[in-house]
């Protein structure tokens, strides 16, 4: 895919924020002194009055947009997955969650290819952690115009939600012109009928190359796109049950608690179905490159394909 254009989701989640505060001038953004990582800076540069730098105290900032939320804003808070879900956690529960405040949580640099910033920063249980939260929708974006389109998507739902941006750039495959994005709905990027591969976040691309290397095989695979873990698609999860037979999930996030076991949830309860889950094992990552962490933890189209094709024919 050397010749596919590349843009980190996060990107994307800057350009919305930009876009929409033209718009919309109840749109507020509260950032943890990393407004240049999380891409929020694009926001503040066009509509300084609007962002709020509130440094290195995400707990304090979760309950500021909580705040500005009950006075009738549209409040956009961010900083790193780790610190956004897991330091300010207690916060997002109770201030936004259990309120139903209408904060859009933008965290960024989810999962392992965080890279060298190492294990405190690879936060691997940030879905565990935000669809624990009654009420939460939860979603990764699988490029850049995916998350400009859930960013927006976001400010026009009434309640609390949690998006997952990317540190890495990753192939755009949607065409921005065209592309509909809708809370709570799966997409289906390549039809199939012998196994089912459900990706979301930077998988979704590496899942879709393994479909490519399954026909190669003689394996047709469906590639289904699910950027929404809360409320899951049931529809699309259950179809692709009835007419594969089989399902891979892919994540880069813990194998426990995030797509695969929301996945497995719905199957025991409506449709009894043989699932494998490919993510991270019960262990945290470590410092490198990357690329060489998503390989070594077997979060790349090879070891997708290879998992689907054995269970496919077991």
């Amino acid at each position: 895919m050397a010749d596919v254009k590349k843009i980190a989701t996060r990107q994307g989640y800057g350009e919305a924020l930009r876009e929409l505060g033209a718009v919309h001038d109840n749109i507020v953004v509260f950032d943890a002194d990393l407004a240049g990582s999380t891409q929020t800076a694009m926001f503040g540069k066009a509509f300084p009055d609007r962002h709020f730098n509130c440094g290195i105290a995400e707990g304090n900032m979760m309950a500021a947009a909580a705040g500005a939320a009950a006075m009738g804003m549209v409040a956009y808070a961010s900083s790193f997955a780790m610190f956004a879900a897991g330091r300010a956690y207690e916060q997002v529960r109770n201030s936004i969650g259990y309120t139903g405040l209408n904060v859009k949580i933008g965290a960024s640099h989810g999962g392992i290819s965080v890279g060298e910033d190492g294990a405190t920063h690879q936060c691997l249980e940030d879905f565990t952690l935000m669809r624990s939260i009654p009420g939460m929708v939860v979603m990764s974006p699988a490029d850049a115009v995916e998350a400009k389109a859930m960013v927006k998507a976001a400010y026009e739902h009434l309640g609390p939600v949690y998006m997952r941006f990317g540190r890495s750039p990753v192939p755009v495959f949607h065409d921005e012109d065209t592309f509909h994005f809708e809370i709570g709905k799966g997409e289906i990027m390549r039809e199939g009928t012998d196994i089912a591969i459900i990706a979301n976040g930077l998988l979704v691309a590496e899942a879709v190359e393994a479909g490519k290397l399954l026909a190669d095989r003689g394996l047709s695979a469906r590639i289904i796109n699910m950027a929404t873990i809360k409320p899951l698609d049931e529809e699309i999860v259950l179809n692709a049950a009835a007419e594969c037979g089989k399902i891979v999930t892919c994540e880069e996030h813990s194998v426990i608690g995030g797509l695969g076991e929301a996945v497995c949830s719905l199957l025991s309860e409506k449709r009894p179905t043989p699932v494998r889950r490919i993510g991270t094992p019960d262990v945290f990552g470590h410092s490198g490159p990357a690329a060489a962490l998503l390989e070594e933890f077997g979060l790349c189209a090879a070891n997708i394909a290879r998992v689907a094709e054995e269970f496919a024919r077991s």
